[in-house]
């Protein structure tokens, strides 16, 4: 079986992978994603596999369940698990066109996470091409929402999941082409100030201003961070009118732990400060979690396997991390499923104007993800 000899042409990857940039797709907005959706299911259609469109839920959108044709098709196999939203707005091509100068390729998307999940399906045509069969079936899940921590389709992943031998997720590889066989806990939360108001063009102190109040409490969040868990406070939203004191202002809270003990301790710390007793109130409330994912005997004999087809295919090396960030593998990997990540492409940047992988990246994961689906049992 001669994996490192397949024919992964970077030229031609590169077009084809062109067209899901240019579809941009941000988690909030459902038609844009489902135009994503669109586009991978045609993609998907044409390589063989049969698919199922599961309609999204809770304002996402839609996901997308393929399987390919295999002697043991329905008994447990490999899913390849796969997010196409994005951080990014509609809009952001015309600051983040898609762009190759040199070994680097720019795009909204392009390193998390829509290059891996390109990948992964060049490196199951790949194996079709060259007439290499896979031991196991193969079932690929691409969905909507994990950038927001997948709300609403932790359920669907979880069960497919169980239904399969090893997850591999194609999130994006790390510095110096490591993988990652576990992640820490995340967890997210909603807090709201609720203040008094007046008009601000006659006597402001006559009130009890919202934004102020979460201008204090956010600060003060931020500080409760340590080594043991962090805090970080974004999205805020307050006031409708510069002439009235503000009634209401909104955040959101990110939270992260190494262990699960301490994101335990963690939000139970933050929960501990809401506060209903006076004029202005602090409400928080608790939102999705990732819990805990740390590598078993099972994943990292996964790990060790892929090491191997790395040596194969002419890898010099691949370490193994552990590392915060989330993703749907901290589900797959904290249900003792053996789950690999960040098998994806290999860049920078990523969340940002920056995002940009590099080139020669597409060819080499491509064989590595070819290689662990051609040799995995």
């Amino acid at each position: 079986m001669n994996i490192a000899g397949l024919n992964f042409d970077t030229g031609a990857m590169l077009k084809g992978l062109k067209p899901w940039i240019e579809c941009e797709s941000p988690t909030h907005d459902a038609t844009a994603v489902n135009r994503m959706m669109d586009m991978v299911s045609y993609d998907l259609v044409a390589m063989g596999a049969s698919i199922e469109r599961i309609p999204g839920r809770m304002g996402y959108g839609d996901s997308v369940r393929a399987t390919l044709p295999h002697p043991n098709k329905g008994q447990p196999g490999i899913l390849i698990s796969g997010h196409m939203d994005t951080v990014h707005p509609v809009g952001t091509l015309e600051k983040l066109p898609f762009k190759i100068n040199g070994n680097q390729c720019w795009g909204p998307g392009i390193q998390d996470m829509k290059g891996g999940n390109y990948i992964s399906l060049e490196a199951i045509k790949q194996l079709a091409i060259a007439g290499i069969s896979t031991p196991l079936p193969i079932t690929i899940l691409f969905t909507p929402d994990e950038e927001v921590g997948t709300p609403s389709t932790r359920e669907i992943i979880e069960a497919t999941a169980a239904q399969n031998k090893f997850v591999l997720v194609p999130e994006p590889g790390g510095q110096n082409n490591s993988v990652v066989w576990g992640r820490y806990a995340i967890a997210r939360f909603n807090i709201e100030t609720k203040g008094v108001p007046v008009h601000a063009g006659v006597n402001p102190k006559l009130g009890q201003s919202a934004v102020k109040e979460m201008a204090k409490r956010l600060i003060a969040i931020e500080d409760m961070s340590s080594e043991d868990c962090t805090y970080s406070v974004s999205v805020i939203r307050g006031g409708d009118w510069v002439n009235c004191v503000s009634s209401n202002c909104t955040a959101q809270v990110l939270s992260m732990s190494k262990k699960q003990s301490d994101l335990d301790s963690g939000v139970k710390r933050l929960l501990d400060l809401n506060d209903t007793s006076s004029d202005i109130q602090f409400l928080v409330t608790r939102g999705v979690t990732r819990p805990v994912w740390e590598p078993d005997a099972a994943g990292k004999a996964l790990y060790e396997h892929a090491v191997s087809v790395a040596k194969d295919i002419g890898m010099e090396n691949l370490p193994a991390i552990m590392q915060g960030g989330g993703s749907d593998g901290n589900f797959t990997g904290a249900m003792g499923i053996p789950t690999l990540d960040s098998l994806g492409v290999i860049g920078a940047g990523l969340h940002t104007l920056n995002e940009h992988i590099e080139i020669d990246s597409l060819a080499t994961r491509g064989k590595l993800m070819a290689g662990l689906l051609a040799t995995l049992s």
